[in-house]
């Protein structure tokens, strides 16, 4: 199987690598990258992987997935130069994972013949522990989705949905949901200083709290609400802590937050799939 990746930065280089950790051939893959720099450091790290510093047959020859791996802005470029050496007869599937870009407008500088995956992963997939949202235009195959999510569970988990616009949701749930987690380790810090701990105490405490939560819930069958019910004993500390949240209306806060992440996603797709 080939693969080339049309950018070769901090996400390109973290699929590629848990590829190989999982067997794929270092020589199966081409990374179009033009900071030579960067072409470099992929060198380094991944000895037989062929590098280019700009889309030509060469990079593409042989390919049946192709990863679209760069910035919004860069993404028309990119296609538009793409495009040019796709064969119009059995082309290899297009998986994007640039955040914003519908397919629609992806098709438009790909050419009609193009077979399209999109997908949106999260900051976690650096370290292998990532969750992609994915979406297949009517096109592809079930082989064409074997390949997308092949390259995608290298770092964590897929979850297919069964509309393009389900994606922005997942924008908002797990694309930028490491940044509220984020957010809240941050809270807890300041709130664990406050109550007289040092700076390095405090992020020992926040960090071994919230993966040791987790990992009880993703071990357990029982809903959130159930966990959260188990620890809060009436009249005690935790119920006092919880009844604070529930008077500032923390979980609305959430929600609302969440969903105006989908909404800037929808917004950002409307912007970068213009031609203007």
């Amino acid at each position: 199987m080939g693969i080339t990746f049309i950018g070769g930065g901090n996400m390109a280089t973290a699929l590629i690598g848990g590829m190989l950790a999982r067997g794929q051939a270092a020589t199966a893959f081409h990374v179009v990258e033009p900071v030579a720099e960067q072409r470099e450091r992929l060198t380094a790290r991944f000895s037989g992987v062929h590098l280019h510093p700009e889309v030509d047959a060469r990079a593409v020859e042989g390919a049946d997935l192709i990863v679209l791996a760069v910035k919004p802005q860069q993404v028309r470029a990119a296609a538009r130069a793409l495009a040019a050496h796709l064969a119009a007869a059995a082309p290899p599937v297009v998986l994007t994972i640039v955040a914003g870009i519908r397919l629609a407008d992806l098709a438009r500088w790909l050419g009609p013949s193009a077979r399209l995956v999109r997908a949106m992963p999260n900051t976690p997939a650096l370290i292998g522990k990532g969750i992609s949202g994915i979406y297949a235009g009517p096109e592809v195959d079930a082989a064409g989705r074997a390949l997308a999510t092949g390259v995608l569970e290298a770092a964590g988990e897929v979850v297919w949905v069964a509309s393009e616009p389900m994606l922005d949701a997942v924008t908002g749930v797990s694309g930028s949901g490491p940044a509220y987690v984020f957010y809240f380790l941050e809270a807890c810090e300041e709130a664990a200083q406050k109550l007289g701990f040092t700076p390095a105490e405090a992020r020992r405490l926040a960090y071994a709290t919230f993966a040791g939560a987790v990992a009880l819930a993703q071990g357990s069958d029982a809903p959130p609400a159930t966990l959260r019910a188990q620890v809060t004993s009436k009249g005690g500390t935790t119920e006092r802590a919880l009844a604070v949240m529930e008077t500032r209306a923390v979980r609305a806060a959430i929600v609302d937050a969440v969903a105006a992440a989908a909404e800037r996603a929808q917004e950002l797709g409307d912007a970068f799939g213009s031609d203007a």
